[in-house]
C-alpha cells in the first residue's frame, strides 16, 4: 500500500494515539517506526501519575513495575521530607505499555511498521502531502492527506515542514538515566533530589522497579550543561549512594521543558508530544500530556479526511482543543518551572526546612510548591491554579 489517510511518524504513546483515534475516526492509518520494536529501546523515567493514565485507559497489571503512594524530597544540605502516602501513581514497564497502546491502534484499524526511518516530506503546491522513508535498504514513499510528526524532541519531520522547532538552553535538559538493579530502595516511594550538587537547575530521580531494580538518573538544565557533565553527577551520586549496583542498562539524551510551539500545525501536517513540546515543564513528563496531545491529533485527523480539509486554518480545531484541555495549564507549570529554577540552594534548603515542621500527614505536592512559592510570590496564583485539579 502506497497511499493513506494520516501517516503517523513515530510510535510512542503520542503516535500510538494518534493512530488510534485517527483509525477509530474511519481514517485509512498506518504508524512509520523506526525502530525495530515498538517500545524500544525506553527513554524515559517511566512514571506517570494514576489519575493522567486514566483519562485514556484503565491501567493494566502488566504494565505496572511499581504503584507509588509517597514522594520524598531531599534539599541540597540533605534535608529529608516525605509526603503524606496517598495512591499517586506508577512506574511503568514503558516497552509493554508502549506495544499494548500501539496494538489498540491496529486493533482500531491502524497499520505499523517498524524499521521505517523516514528521511523526508512530499508536498503538493505547498501542502504537505506524504513522507520519504527507507525500509530494509529500500527507499520508498507514502502519499497522505495528513502526517502527524510524533517523532519526539528533535522532530525533523517539523523542521521540513518549515516550522520552527529550536530549544532554547534555558528549555532543555541534557539527562542520563541508569537503570539498575541490587538496589535498597522503598518499592513504593518515589525520591528527588534537588540542588546544584545534585542536578544544576534540574533534579535527580530514583524510580523503584520491583525486586531491587530502579531508574536513578538526572538532568542538567541546558545553560548549566557546559559547567556540568549528568554522567559524571550520576556516577558521583551512584559510588556514594548505591555503590554495590549494577548498570543494566544507560540512556541519554535532551528533554525540552519548555513552551508549547507557537506554531506546530500547518497545511497537510501537525505535530504532537515531545514534537510539540507538550511536555511537562515542571517534571519533564511527557507521557500523560503526549497521549492528549496524540488524542486530539488523531481525532482532528479523521475529522478533516472526512470534511476533505487538510489545512492549518482546519487544524485550528486541534490547538484550540490543546489550549482548553491542557495549554494553559502548561503555561502556568512553565513560569512556575522557570521560578522553581532561580532559587538558590539556601533557598531550596529553607524550604525544606519550613517543610519539615508541617507534619507529614498534611505535606502534598500542593504544599510543597506553595511553601516554594512563598520565596517567589509571582507565582503563587499559578500555583494554586495549576494543583487546582489534582
Amino acid at each position: 500500500m502506497t497511499d493513506f489517510d494520516v501517516v503517523v511518524v513515530g510510535g510512542g504513546p503520542a503516535g500510538s494515539m494518534a493512530a488510534w483515534y485517527a483509525a477509530k475516526g474511519g481514517a485509512k492509518t498506518i504508524i512509520l517506526e523506526k525502530d525495530r520494536d515498538i517500545g524500544y529501546p525506553v527513554r524515559c523515567g517511566e512514571a506517570v501519575s494514576d489519575a493522567g493514565l486514566r483519562q485514556f485507559v484503565e491501567p493494566e497489571p502488566n504494565w505496572i513495575a511499581a504503584s507509588i503512594s509517597n514522594i520524598r524530597m531531599v534539599s541540597p544540605n540533605g534535608t529529608v521530607i516525605d509526603t503524606a502516602g496517598q495512591a499517586l501513581g506508577y512506574v511503568l514497564h514503558r516497552r509493554i505499555f508502549d506495544y499494548d497502546i500501539a496494538n489498540k491502534a491496529v486493533q482500531a484499524g491502524a497499520h505499523i511498521l517498524t524499521k521505517a526511518y523516514v528521511t523526508g516530506l512530499l508536498f503538493d503546491n505547498g501542502r504537505v502531502s506524504g513522507v520519504e522513508y527507507e525500509y530494509l535498504g529500500e527507499k520508498r514513499t507514502l502519499s497522505a492527506k495528513v502526517v502527524i510528526g510524533a517523532d519526539g524532541v528533535e522532530s525533523r519531520v517539523g523542521r521540513w515542514a518549515g516550522l520552527r522547532t529550536a530549544l532554547k538552553l534555558r528549555d532543555t535538559e541534557s539527562c542520563v538515566q541508569f537503570s539498575v538493579a541490587n538496589v535498597d530502595v522503598d518499592p513504593e516511594r518515589i525520591d528527588f533530589y534537588v540542588g546544584h550538587n545534585y542536578a544544576p537547575g534540574g533534579y535527580l530521580w530514583v524510580f523503584p522497579k520491583g525486586d531491587g531494580k530502579a531508574n536513578i538518573g538526572l538532568g542538567v538544565v541546558g545553560s548549566e550543561a557546559k559547567h556540568y557533565k549528568a554522567i559524571d553527577l550520576l556516577n558521583r551520586f551512584m559510588e556514594k549512594e548505591f555503590p554495590n549496583a549494577s548498570t543494566l542498562t544507560m540512556i541519554c539524551g535532551g528533554v525540552p521543558v519548555a513552551k508549547t510551539l507557537k506554531k506546530y500545525t500547518a497545511d497537510g501536517i501537525m505535530l504532537t508530544g515531545d514534537a510539540a513540546r507538550m511536555v511537562n515543564p515542571v517534571t519533564g513528563g511527557g507521557i500523560v500530556s503526549g497521549m492528549h496531545g496524540g488524542k486530539l491529533a488523531g481525532t482532528t485527523a479523521a475529522e478533516a479526511v472526512e470534511a476533505g480539509d487538510f489545512s492549518e486554518k482546519f487544524f485550528d480545531r486541534y490547538v484550540k482543543g490543546w489550549n482548553k484541555a491542557g495549554g494553559e495549564d502548561h503555561a502556568r507549570l512553565y513560569r512556575i518551572a522557570d521560578a522553581v529554577d532561580s532559587l538558590s540552594d539556601p533557598d531550596l534548603d529553607d524550604i525544606a526546612a519550613s517543610l519539615s515542621k508541617v507534619p507529614q500527614e498534611k505535606r502534598s505536592l500542593l504544599k510543597i510548591f506553595t511553601t516554594a512559592a512563598k520565596k517567589r510570590p509571582s507565582i503563587l496564583i499559578d500555583v494554586a491554579r495549576a494543583f487546582a485539579g489534582f
